[in-house]
């Protein structure tokens, strides 16, 4: 019976280890388990890897993308209100000085009738004319005003005058611009036309008395013998706030009279206000410099009387004072000025009728806000994408959990029958998997994948997967590549260059001879402008400034060449005619790309104060010597690498205690504006002598404040180099230095 049980298990045991179970299924579902364990495993490490440098990527594009949009906002911004900015101030001041142009028109037609008058007063019937009449207050009418002492009554002028009282009446109601008409007399008589009376009359009744040819628009006119407009004046009798535009009546070349016209300030209060918005406003400025008419609570300006209000072309902003002066004279470009410390963008264009200038100016913070709101809208719409991408991550992460869990379910239960088909596929999977991982390869569907259960959708999201990434990857990459590939260069060259010159100062801090300093500034990242100074020995301090042709890359590594050819002739202690001469013939001997270099180098005897130099068609050195510096128009030879056999001649320049040597390269007197003005060694002499006891580094500050304040702005094309020594000599014994206490 035990036999028979034996038996019958190991043949039911078998059976079951060859069909259903036993040990070798439970080491293939092991088996399977294992596999599909370690296949998740690494597709999550693949998945990790890929979401973490695809997160990367995308906010490396994004910092891109906001720098992108920031960039093109700012210059199409710039565009358009170089366009619109300053077309609108031209339109404004165009309709402005029509306004005026009006006035004229009116003084003019007044100027000739009152010529004609007095041309003919005599054959002209007078017409009476009475002071003001307190029951026409409110009313357009004629009266006449006096100055203190002088009787109307008896005026030989007035009679005549007085037949245009009806003419300046009606101007006067056919124009809302006008306030007043009114006609000044050459012996203090004076015929009006307005709408009050009663503030011309005192408590009894009479007349004021009226200093007309004290009146600023009566001055005016004389002094100026044509129209005159004045500033904000206050009028005689109420202190209301008006400008007058004024001009004389000549008669046998005599003023015999001034005729004016008193322009309503609220209509021009009233343009001025509409034509100006939240965050830009217009001002009129007279010929004099003066703000006469701006908005109220602008912020920046505010009209006063003319003999109160500054004149901004004295203004202590240098920018403003510039610019008003410009506005005066033509139409400007649009400039950005600071005004009670803020940026403002303004333009300015000429009134010719009245020789003013209107301003329109907008606060450049107002301009930038469509940028800022197109880079929060930027923003928000990357935060939605990121929340949508982690929400998609997270529903990627339970499918993917619950496709596990699926797949070990049927994997376990199909293991045990099929577990063949199962096994195979998922090892074959899971190598291709570590494959691509491991060496970035595509993860490739086979024929063995198509199972039509989960294996088959997990191959082919893995095939999905791979291929997108793959490229997206390989698209940013090459992008990313290419642009910093050249900045990087760039970038590296420029170091290079200036580990190459000295740039550590005091250089020589133990040698109190002398002090020196220098500065090099290149057009471009890298440039061919190089200066040297060292100490071939104790006694002997060597010194270049050379400028190579071209600019760039190719300029640098010419310059790198030249340097390190002069110096090393230089320390064989030869003299600098020598030096030039035998690097001169080097640099020719393989010069393919036919460049060239002009070099000045001087070797200066530190206990004597003697420098012994030679020019190879470099600029003029500037020498300050008693209290002034000055060009050393010396000798120049031929530039370095134009043709050998060259023999180059010495020079020598005694330094006293105190003097100072200027070098430089052409890019400092050839620094030029914006309308192409050049700096000139004027201009560079002017800056060196602004304070000739400073020391080198103060005066290569000075010379490049001048130099930028001069140029504006104004993009430059050539490098900028600059040296500057002071010659202090030695201590004697006493501690005093030779030449001075």
């Amino acid at each position: 019976m035990q036999r028979y049980e034996s038996a019958w298990g190991g043949a039911f045991l078998k059976k079951i280890m060859g069909m259903t179970f036993g040990g070798l299924q439970k080491k293939m579902v092991r088996l399977v388990m294992t596999v599909l364990c370690l296949a998740i495993v690494a597709l999550i490490a693949v998945s990790f890897f890929q979401d973490r440098m695809l997160i990367s990527l995308v906010e490396d594009t994004r910092i891109e993308q906001q720098q992108a949009i920031s960039g093109i906002s700012k210059e199409t911004m710039s565009q358009i209100l170089e366009d619109s900015f300053v077309r609108m101030t031209g339109v404004e001041a165009e309709n402005a000085d029509h306004e005026f142009s009006e006035v004229v028109n009116d003084i003019t037609i007044l100027q000739s009738m009152a010529e004609e008058l007095l041309k003919n007063r005599d054959t002209v019937e007078p017409v009476r004319i009475g002071g003001p009449d307190i029951s026409k207050d409110g009313v357009a009418s004629a009266f006449a005003l006096s100055e203190n002492g002088v009787d109307y009554t008896k005026s030989e002028y007035l009679g005549a005058i007085a037949h245009m009282s009806s003419t300046m009446i009606a101007m006067l109601n056919s124009s809302e611009k006008i306030s007043a008409c009114f006609i000044g007399l050459s012996d203090g008589t004076h015929l009006a036309v307005d709408n009050t009376t009663a503030d011309k009359l005192d408590e009894n009744g009479n007349q004021i008395p009226f200093a007309v040819r004290q009146r600023p628009w009566y001055r005016g006119a004389v002094e100026d013998g044509g129209i005159h407009f004045t500033g904000v004046i206050s009028d005689a009798f109420d202190d209301e706030k008006c400008v007058t535009c004024s001009a004389p009546v000549i008669v046998d070349d005599k003023i015999m009279a001034v005729v004016g016209i008193d322009i309503n300030m609220a209509s021009i209060d009233e343009f001025i206000t509409s034509s100006s918005g939240e965050g830009g406003c217009i001002f009129i400025v007279n010929n004099n410099g003066q703000v006469i008419f701006a908005p109220e609570n602008n912020g920046l300006f505010k009209t006063e009387l003319a003999e109160d209000v500054p004149d901004l072309r004295e203004s202590s902003n240098r920018q403003l004072a510039q610019f008003i002066k410009q506005a005066l004279r033509e139409k400007t470009h649009l400039m950005t000025v600071n005004l009670s410390g803020k940026d403002y963008y303004i333009a300015g264009v000429p009134m010719p009728t009245v020789g003013w200038a209107m301003i329109m100016a907008v606060d450049k913070e107002l301009t930038e806000q469509p940028e800022k709101q197109m880079l929060a809208e930027y923003d928000s719409i990357n935060a939605e994408a990121s929340a949508a991408f982690r929400e998609g991550n997270l529903k990627i992460l339970n499918t993917f959990i619950l496709l596990v869990v699926a797949v070990i379910i049927i994997g376990s239960y199909l293991a045990l029958s099929e577990s063949r088909n199962i096994v195979k596929p998922i090892e074959e999977m899971t190598k291709d998997i570590y494959h691509s991982s491991e060496t970035g390869s595509l993860f490739v569907m086979k024929d063995a994948y198509r199972t039509d259960d989960e294996i088959e959708v997990l191959a082919e999201a893995f095939t999905d997967l791979s291929k997108k990434t793959k490229q997206y990857i390989a698209d940013i990459t090459e992008i990313t590549r290419e642009k910093e590939r050249v900045s990087t260069e760039l970038h590296m060259a420029n170091r290079i260059q200036n580990s190459m010159l000295p740039g550590v100062f005091p250089p020589f801090p133990d040698r109190r001879e002398f002090d020196i300093y220098a500065t090099m500034g290149p057009a471009r990242e890298v440039g061919g402008d190089f200066y040297d100074f060292f100490l071939i020995d104790e006694d002997h301090l060597g010194m270049v400034m050379a400028d190579v042709s071209g600019k760039g890359v190719p300029a640098a590594l010419f310059m790198m060449i030249s340097k390190v050819i002069l110096q090393s002739y230089a320390m064989l202690g030869q003299s600098p005619s020598e030096i030039l001469g035998k690097t001169n013939d080097a640099i020719c001997s393989s010069n393919q790309v036919d460049m060239f270099v002009t070099v000045w180098i001087g070797i200066l005897e530190i206990s004597t104060g003697l420098i012994t130099a030679a020019n190879a068609g470099h600029e003029y050195p500037a020498l300050m010597q008693d209290g002034k510096f000055s060009l050393l128009r010396d000798k120049h030879g031929l530039v370095l690498g134009g043709m050998e056999g060259i023999i180059y001649t010495d020079y020598e320049i005694k330094l006293a205690p105190g003097d100072k040597l200027f070098l430089y390269t052409d890019g400092i007197p050839e620094a030029s504006d914006a309308d192409y003005n050049m700096f000139g060694t004027d201009g560079m002499l002017d800056a060196l002598n602004k304070d000739v006891s400073s020391s080198p580094r103060e005066i290569l500050n000075h010379v490049q404040g001048a130099v930028e304040n001069f140029v504006n702005g104004a993009e430059q094309f050539d490098d900028m180099t600059m040296l500057c020594l002071e010659y202090k000599g030695r201590e004697n014994q006493s501690g005093i230095r030779p030449g001075g206490a």
